[in-house]
This record gives C-alpha cells, sequence and structure tokens, in this order.
C-alpha cells in the first residue's frame, strides 16, 4: 500500500524461515531489496514449523482465481529450483476421484475451473483412473479428474534452494534467534527484538506461520488464523510398491484425492503416505506450542508434530483400506499430527497492517501457494501493488465482528472440516448465526425471510409471504436450485411492476468530513467530486497501476462531509492510509441503516409522508438531501441498482424499524411487498451494474470494465491517473451474454468457449426475469461482436449464449429518470 523505498533505504526482517519466508526472501532481493534478514527459532533448514511436515501436494485447481495464480506461480518456479541435482518439484500430476453422483457433479465444475483459470485437466473413466493408480479399487468409482501438471513440492529443498540464492543476493538467514518484540516508533516499525539482540527495521514481514497470532500480538496487530492439527501417516511396505519408484524422487503416480472420505494418498517410495480431513477439529493454542529443542526433548521432531492420534484415525483407515485393497495386508508404520493454519474464510491473510505501518502479514499460507504468494507480497512491498488481484487475501477484509477469538475459532475449525466438502457459492456456515442483524430483521422473520449470510450479516434472498405471487416454477437443475425460490422471479416482476422494499443496510457505509475532505477524495477517486452539496456521484478507486480496488457512491451532503458507499473494510483501510490530518473518516455501518424502496410506484408510497418536493425535477437522479419522512429523519439518495425509480433511504439504526413500519403501512394501498436479493441481484444484472470483487477487480482497468464513464481525465490528477494515461486499447472486456436457451442457467466462473476453446470465464450470472432468459457476464476478447455466438460450460455441458449489447434493460434510463 505504501509507495516503494530507495533499495538503499529498505531494511526488511521476515520472521519465519518456512517455505514462505525464505521464497519472500527471494523474490525481494531479486527485486533489488538485499537488506534482507530471516529470523527462525529452530535450526536450518527444517527450523520446524509447518514446511518441516508438510506431505507438499500441489493441486493448482481452486473456486479462487486468485489462489489457482498462486499455485501456478509455485510449481513453475519450484520446477525450475534444484538441489544438489534433485528438481524442487515432482511433476506427478493430481487425481481427484467421485465414488458419489454428487463428487462427479463437482468434479465436472472443478474442470471448468480449470479450463476458466488456465490449468489443464480432464475428466477420465474408472478404467483410466485404475491405469493411474493400479491399487484403488475401480468398481468403487465413477471418474476422476486428472490434472497433469499438479505434483509434489518438495518444501524443505525449496526453501534451502531459495535461502541460497537470496543470500548470495545479500540476505542473510539466523537460525535460533527467538522474537521477544517487535519495537515500534509513532506509529511505525523500527525492529525486532530476539533473545540474541534487536535487528533494525523499516519493514517487518511475519511469515511466522501458525505463530503468526504470537508475533502479530508483539506488534498490537489481530492476527486471524487458527492452528489446527491434521492426521498423516504412512504404511509400511508394500509388495506391490517394490521397485516402482527411484527413492530421490520417492513417487511416481498422481497425487491421489479421496475426497468423498476427506483423504488424499501420495508414495513415498514403497510406502503411501495418507493425509485424512475426516477427524474432528483438533485447534491447536500457538501460545503453548513447545519451541524446538523442547519438542525435541520430548521425543518429537519438531514442535509443528504432535503425538498421532489413533482413537481419531481409524475411520480413515478403514476408508483408506476400502479404496486400496492392498492396504489390508499392511498397517500403519508412523503417523503424526501435522500443525498448519485456517483462517474465517480458508484465506491467506496478506498485507500491511493499518494499525502498524512497516509492519506485514504473509500468514496462513500453505505450500502450495507459498511462491506465488511471496511473489505478491514482494511486489507490494517494492512497487506499491501486487500484479494479482489480492482481495480476497487482504488482512482488512474482515469485519469486526469476524475477529473476535471466538469467530475465529469457530470459523477456522469449519473450514477444516469443509476442506474437501461440496460447497456451493451460495452456501452459508451455520455458525455462528445470527450474528448481525439489520434493524428489520423482526420484520423479516415475521414475512418468512430465507437468509443466507454474508459478512456476518444475516440477508434475506426471498419470502415466503410473496407466495401468492408465484404464476410459475421456472424448471432448475438440482444445483442451481439450492439456495433459490421461484419466489425471486415473483419479488422481480413486483419491483418492475409496482414497489418493493430492499434491506441495504449490509452495504458499506463511510463517513469523510473535514477542511481537507473533498480534495483528499478528489485526489483518490476517479470522476470529479467538486459538485453542490445534494449531489451524489458514482466513482472508482484505483490503484497505482490503474486497477479496480473499487467502486464508490459519494454523496456529498455538506461542504466538508460526504457520505461514501464502499464495498469492504479494505476501502476503509485503503483511504485511512492516504488521508492528511485535516480529513476524518469514520465506519457508520453499524450505526445506521437503509431501506432501497424502488419500482415504478416509490414515489407514490415516498411524496406523501413528506413536506419536501420528490418531484423528478426537484429531486433528480444521483441527488440527495435531508428530509423526514413521517416521524423518521432520513437522509434520501435518488439512486437506483435495480434499474426503477426509487430512493436509498438512510437513517439511524434505532429508528431503523420505524422506517420499515411507515414505509411498509404507507405502501399497502400500492400492493408493498418485500423483495430479497436474488430478486435484486436479477435486476442488477438485467441494468448492467457492476459488483465489484465480482465483475471487476484490481486485475482490470476502468476501460475494460466498461466504466470509463466514472473517470474525469480533464480534472486534474488522482491516484492511478498515470497508468490509465499509459495504457494501451484494452484486449478483453466485460461482455454481457444472454444464453439462448430460455431454461439454462449458470451461476458463475464457468469457462466461456469461443470457436470451441476457452477465452474467458463468467463473472456474474442470474436469470432476468423480465427478459426471459439467464444473464451472463464475463471476460472476454474485446473484438467479440454483438450477435456472435459462445458457449458457457456448465458441468461438462455446453451451453449456447450470444453476446449482447447493453444495458440489456432500459437503455434510455427511461424508468429511473421519471
Amino acid at each position: 500500500m505504501t509507495p516503494a523505498q530507495p533499495t538503499t533505504d529498505a531494511r526488511v526482517v521476515i520472521i519465519g524461515a518456512g517455505i514462505v519466508g525464505c521464497s519472500l526472501a527471494d523474490e525481494l532481493t531479486a527485486r533489488g531489496w538485499t537488506d534482507v534478514t530471516v529470523l527462525d527459532q529452530g535450526p536450518l533448514p527444517a527450523p520446524g514449523g509447518s514446511t518441516s511436515h508438510a506431505p507438499g501436494l500441489v493441486f493448482q485447481t481452486s473456486p479462487s482465481k486468485t489462489l489457482t495464480a498462486f499455485a501456478r506461480y509455485t510449481v513453475e518456479k519450484f520446477s525450475a529450483l534444484e538441489v544438489d541435482g534433485l528438481s524442487c518439484f515432482n511433476p506427478v500430476g493430481g487425481l481427484e476421484l467421485a465414488t458419489t453422483p454428487e463428487r462427479w457433479a463437482d468434479l465436472h465444475r472443478k474442470a471448468g475451473w480449470a479450463a476458466s483459470w488456465g490449468v489443464r485437466g480432464e475428466l477420465v473413466s474408472p478404467q483410466r483412473c485404475k491405469e493411474l493408480w493400479p491399487l484403488v479399487d475401480e468398481s468403487m468409482i465413477l471418474g476422476g479428474f486428472h490434472t497433469p501438471d499438479d505434483g509434489l513440492a518438495r518444501a524443505v529443498l525449496a526453501a534451502r534452494a531459495q535461502m541460497d540464492r537470496a543470500q548470495e543476493r545479500g540476505a542473510r538467514f539466523l537460525d535460533r534467534h527467538t522474537v521477544t518484540g517487535i519495537e515500534q516508533d509513532d506509529g511505525r516499525v523500527t525492529g525486532v527484538v530476539t533473545d540474541r539482540g534487536t535487528f533494525p527495521a523499516t519493514h517487518v514481514v511475519s511469515a511466522a506461520g501458525f505463530w503468526g497470532p504470537v508475533i502479530g500480538r508483539m506488534a498490537g496487530v489481530d492476527v486471524p488464523l487458527l492452528p489446527l492439527a491434521h492426521q498423516y501417516a504412512k504404511t509400511k511396505p508394500l509388495p506391490e510398491l517394490a521397485g516402482a519408484n527411484d527413492p530421490r524422487t520417492e513417487a511416481s503416480k498422481p497425487i491421489l484425492r479421496f475426497q468423498d472420505r476427506d483423504l488424499y494418498f501420495r508414495e513415498h517410495t514403497d510406502r503411501i503416505g495418507i493425509g485424512s480431513y475426516a477427524h474432528q477439529p483438533l485447534p491447536v493454542d500457538p501460545f503453548t506450542v513447545l519451541a524446538y529443542d523442547q519438542a525435541r526433548a520430548r521425543n518429537r521432531d519438531m514442535p509443528s508434530s504432535l503425538p498421532f492420534t489413533e482413537t481419531d484415525w481409524a475411520p480413515s483407515w478403514e476408508d483408506s483400506r476400502r479404496l486400496m485393497p492392498a492396504l489390508r495386508d499392511t498397517d500403519i508404520d508412523e503417523g503424526f499430527n501435522g500443525v498448519f493454519s485456517f483462517t474465517p474464510d480458508g484465506m491467506p491473510v496478506l498485507g500491511e497492517s493499518g494499525a502498524l505501518s512497516g509492519f506485514w502479514l504473509a500468514e496462513a499460507v500453505w505450500v502450495t501457494h507459498s511462491a506465488g504468494v511471496a511473489k505478491a507480497v514482494a511486489e507490494w512491498m517494492v512497487d506499491g501493488h501486487a500484479r494479482t488481484d489480492l482481495h480476497e487475501c487482504d488482512l482488512h477484509r474482515f469485519e469486526d465482528a469476524q475477529r473476535s477469538p471466538a469467530y475465529v475459532h469457530d470459523r477456522g475449525a469449519q473450514q477444516f472440516i469443509e476442506v474437501y466438502d461440496v460447497i456451493h457459492p451460495l452456501q452459508p456456515m451455520q455458525q455462528p448465526r445470527p450474528l448481525r442483524v439489520s434493524p428489520f430483521h423482526t420484520r423479516q422473520q415475521e414475512l418468512g425471510a430465507y437468509f443466507l449470510e454474508g459478512g456476518g450479516w444475516e440477508r434475506p434472498h426471498w419470502y415466503e409471504a410473496n407466495a401468492h405471487l408465484v404464476t410459475d416454477t421456472p424448471r432448475r437443475d438440482p444445483w442451481s436450485a439450492r439456495h433459490w425460490s421461484p419466489l425471486a422471479a415473483a419479488e422481480a416482476k413486483a419491483t418492475r411492476e409496482r414497489v418493493a422494499l430492499y434491506d441495504m443496510t449490509p452495504l458499506r457505509r463511510l463517513e469523510v468530513t473535514g477542511p481537507g475532505a473533498l480534495a483528499f477524495l478528489q485526489r483518490m477517486t476517479t470522476n470529479n467530486l467538486a459538485k453542490k452539496p445534494g449531489a451524489v456521484t458514482y466513482t472508482l478507486l484505483l490503484d497505482e497501476k490503474g486497477g479496480i480496488r473499487s467502486d464508490l457512491t459519494v454523496a456529498r451532503l455538506a461542504p466538508d462531509r460526504f457520505q461514501v458507499g464502499a464495498n469492504s473494510p479494505a476501502d476503509l483501510a485503503w483511504l485511512q492510509r492516504h488521508a492528511p490530518c485535516d480529513v476524518h473518516l469514520r465506519d457508520i455501518t453499524a450505526g445506521t441503516c437503509c431501506i432501497g424502496v424502488w419500482g415504478p410506484l416509490a414515489r407514490d408510497l415516498v411524496q406523501p409522508l413528506t413536506r419536501d418536493d420528490f418531484s423528478h425535477e426537484a429531486f433528480g437522479y444521483f441527488r440527495a438531501k435531508d428530509t423526514y419522512l413521517g416521524h423518521v429523519p432520513v437522509t434520501a439518495m435518488r439512486l437506483s441498482y435495480v434499474g426503477e425509480l426509487g430512493w436509498e433511504l438512510y437513517t439511524t439504526a434505532d429508528l431503523g424499524l420505524r422506517l420499515w413500519d411507515t414505509l411498509w403501512e404507507a405502501g399497502q394501498q400500492h400492493g408493498v411487498i418485500a423483495a430479497g436479493r436474488s430478486a435484486f441481484n436479477s435486476l442488477r444484472l438485467e441494468k448492467g451494474y457492476r459488483s465489484w470483487g465480482h465483475d471487476m477487480t484490481e486485475e482490470h482497468t476502468p476501460y475494460e470494465a466498461g466504466l470509463g464513464f466514472a473517470v474525469r481525465m480533464d480534472r486534474g490528477d488522482f491516484l492511478g491517473r498515470p497508468a490509465l494515461e499509459q495504457l494501451p486499447p484494452p484486449t478483453r472486456k466485460l461482455t454481457a451474454l444472454l444464453l439462448d436457451d430460455p431454461a439454462a442457467v449458470v451461476l458463475g466462473k464457468e469457462p466461456v468457449l469461443v470457436d470451441g476453446a476457452p477465452a474467458g470465464y463468467v463473472t456474474s450470472a442470474a436469470y432476468g426475469y423480465t427478459l426471459g432468459r439467464c444473464v451472463a457476464y464475463a471476460w472476454l476478447p474485446a473484438h467479440l461482436a454483438t450477435g456472435t455466438g459462445v458457449h458457457i460450460e456448465y458441468f461438462g455441458e455446453k451451453v449456447p449464449a450470444t453476446v449482447a449489447d447493453e444495458p440489456l434493460f432500459d437503455p434510455k434510463m427511461t424508468r429511473i429518470r421519471r
């Protein structure tokens, strides 16, 4: 986030010499930051953390494009590293087995992700699975997903190879140094204290793995991760493997996943290693983990290796023997419970702390993603931004309510349980719920709301009270029918024809005040905010390379007071990092609430409740005013994310229920309904409104995303402008697609095929009930013309679609501007 310092001024201390710390030292020194010191409490090159015992499985394919990019770079980098003539990566490939119809369907979905993200993979028959792994019982298998470029990372060797390269460039690695404190002055890190001396630093990176919370506490920085123990065992030698593998490379068969029983397998020369996620979560307190020498004194290999728990292992051993009958004639030779890190959402924790400048986190990173993470963090530190979108990994992404020790424990443990589960993209975690509710929650329950969860908020997706409005029940495949209801169609129709209330409370609201507020926001965003109070402006936050960090709605409520509609806590952290002393920023989300009143009868509902003139002439589109609706003071903004006439109405949380009741009572004569996010998403896609984090990220520029209208190059400098000035014409663009078959649907992240070959991927998709077709937005080559036919691969089926002009609905904006 902070601008890169000159090479001679950057003094970096990395805490942790595992695979992440060594990779980061290599990446930093390769970029000219050579004053790098790496500290670890254990002996090198295997100091006792998770790296020292990692089985090294690298499966590249993930629902996260970012994690897949990290894994691809890890494979690329480790494949080019050698130690003593031995490659640091063994490309044996990967094989995932399906033994249930649900898993077989999910492997089709996974094959779609691979095609979307550029990973080689193919769905294979049970016979092919048997050819790749002769020990498996073919009769159990419905099919498999084979990824030939996956394989085994030799984590300790890779750490050593990168350590050697970094040392050649000037870095130093010091083992047997236990960190005892983090020095700081005036909000900036200044050094690291150890039991063997203090090391001055301008940048400190915690790459301490499951010890991350310990280091974070020393710095006064919260590290939301939960260490958990995971079982791994090795069999006795198997006659079937005798002579099959070179002892130096250990394995020749693909790494194998039997996810229906939470198991994975790899060869160790003539033995098989087995990892299990089938047992109960075994949380570990990082503050009580033994030091290296203490662990050795208790006859343990290393601090991260805990005693094997036989009771937990028994069911997994039976499942393993059922899959591989050859195991029935052998037994387990050795096993341990290895400690590694989980976060509430299963993603890494990366970035510079907002509480302590110069203190960075590179935590909750598995070997699979280690080199990719290190590259991104090094780019971030040296250049001020990464080339990979990191919003899913940003340490500021968590809400305050998601940082409590209880929340981190509960959700981290659930992530362990769900590692190999088939997860629907809308599937909410079950605990702890409800956590955050809007002031309207009681009324929503009375109306039969079906709640899903996001950011800790309970979010209504539809209401059973609207069941009488359903006139048709569209056919859906079982997957897309999960967390969906035909009520969404009825609610969308009622919004288009009458008026509906939408709970918009979970959308983040920031207050920006002070004499420098306007100049600050002008410098940070792309549009022109120098308008009279009462103006609302859609604008963008860019990073230094011109990528879209976020999109914002900024209302100027007074000369020095602005309300900003943002996307995540990371937006506040970004603005705070750049704010001058005469600007004050405050997150007001929790103390306020919002109702969207939208539909052609919205004015008929709202106008009788206020003495102010809500006509189009007096209260135009993208305007705001403070008023009263009945007894409730509100800030009304003439905005519409669904493409219909209406307002966003904001008030304080204590008055929220009164606002809902006032609008509900007044709306009865107009047929008002409460509508949920399922209808909302359908309506916004028909209108072509983008969703940051789904449709565009830091990897995309405004012109590629179709948001050039929000960039004013004629009004002075702003962050990211120099990069925009150097951009070549876009070669890709966010493209609207309409599925040809009125009954077909897709959900997002599917590959889009042009002339039979993958050319892009779907970002957002929803059925457009007004249009009678599923709408999908996708990143595709910019040259594709309207009317071009493409195919979207949905669970292995090629679904025809057509490139369409946007907006698909009401292109002249007559419904909003009336």
